[in-house]
């Protein structure tokens, strides 16, 4: 799915039209909100308009259309002032962001190590499960230092498009052992770059360059199998 939070990620305010109602729910014609996916939490926000406001509680997708879910069953129409929660955008695109790099290094350092799992939370944490067969949880740990290393750098982050059978015949660039983005409906799929560390396919928010997210602390390594580790991580500043 091709959003306008893709391609105009520093846009948090915007003025747009609704183009269909329901009770709790509107669709907009641009929408400055991330509906969730790939792990990371949807957007928080407010819809306000000539006589009122509303908590955008969360999104559905449906008929081609994202639907935002309010905390009022009031019917709108006509303009509204869309607005992203500064902060929890921020959170999220460091989180994000940095779930990346800790992917770079797993990825690199346990010979193509695919993801098995993500949930990023509200409180600057985050998990990712890895399968790793024979992994060495000291060696997961030593990562914070290159992880964090990689922050200080300030090492740009670049997105584009290209098209899903490319994205699928590049060795590496779709991590996920069962997931894959959605593609656009011109049948691409968006890609995430840290230039020089890292490339791959995803759908979410991140920073501008790496040196806009706070260090990395790796909070815990938990075994869930034979295979599977759970790396837990938390940003520095929300430990």
């Amino acid at each position: 799915m091709h959003l306008f939070c893709h391609d105009n990620p520093e846009t948090l305010t915007l003025e747009t039209e609704i183009v269909d109602a329901q009770p709790g729910k509107v669709a907009l014609a641009q929408s400055p909100f991330y509906p969730g996916g790939g792990g990371q939490l949807a957007d928080r926000g407010t819809l306000k308009w000539s006589g009122g406001e509303a908590a955008v509680t969360g999104f559905e997708v449906a008929g081609g259309k994202v639907w935002h879910l309010l905390d009022t069953q009031t019917e709108i129409a006509g303009s509204v002032e869309a607005s992203v929660d500064r902060d929890f955008r921020r959170t999220m695109r460091q989180l994000h962001t940095g779930t990346h790099i800790l992917n770079a290094f797993v990825f690199q350092s346990f010979d193509g190590a695919l993801v098995t799992g993500v949930q990023m939370a509200a409180d600057g944490t985050a998990r990712m499960d890895f399968d790793v067969p024979g992994a060495d949880n000291d060696r997961l740990r030593a990562l914070e230092g290159p992880i964090n290393d990689a922050i200080r750098q300030n090492i740009p982050v670049n997105f584009a498009y290209i098209g899903m059978s490319v994205a699928q015949a590049e060795p590496g660039l779709i991590r996920s052992r069962s997931v894959a983005p959605p593609p656009t409906p011109d049948g691409k799929v968006r890609i995430v770059e840290i230039v020089g560390l890292d490339r791959q396919a995803c759908g979410g928010t991140h920073l501008s360059s790496t040196g806009d997210c706070p260090p990395i602390r790796l909070l815990k390594i938990d075994n869930k199998g034979r295979h599977n580790r759970r790396v837990r991580m938390g940003l520095a500043e929300n430990p």
